[in-house]
């Protein structure tokens, strides 16, 4: 469990979101992952489908890939990797990367200043558990 704010949730589940959108097809493989991330991590238990609305609003209306990454741009390296494994765990769960998805890695782990080949070492791992 990370120790987060409920705006640092609702910023980060939206940016899950949007990853989970890049393929056009939010799925609700998707959808439970971007649910168990705000589970996990929000003290407030019985507000959790009130955040996942926030985030898909929030997604919705903002096309500034800027606006989610700031929220986790000066977190830890532990909160970074947690996040980057949270987005491969979107991006695999429907057993394709496509060349926007990688794109959009990269582009993710270039603004928040986390290393391809540590991101690389995420994706790995999680592609052998499945």
């Amino acid at each position: 469990m990370l120790k987060l704010k409920n705006e640092e949730i609702i910023g980060i589940a939206a940016l899950l979101i949007h990853a989970a959108k890049i393929d056009e097809i939010y799925s609700e493989k998707e959808k439970k992952i971007i649910f168990n991330f705000i589970e996990n991590n929000l003290e407030d238990k019985n507000s959790k489908a009130n955040i996942m609305l926030e985030a898909e609003k929030l997604e919705e209306n903002s096309n500034q890939l800027l606006n989610y990454t700031k929220i986790i741009k000066d977190s830890s390296l532990k909160i970074k990797s947690e996040i980057i494994e949270q987005l491969w765990k979107i991006l695999i769960s429907d057993n394709s990367v496509d060349l926007y998805e990688s794109n959009l890695m990269r582009r993710i782990c270039g603004l928040i200043y986390f290393s391809d080949k540590q991101s690389g070492e995420i994706k790995m791992r999680l592609l052998k558990s499945k």
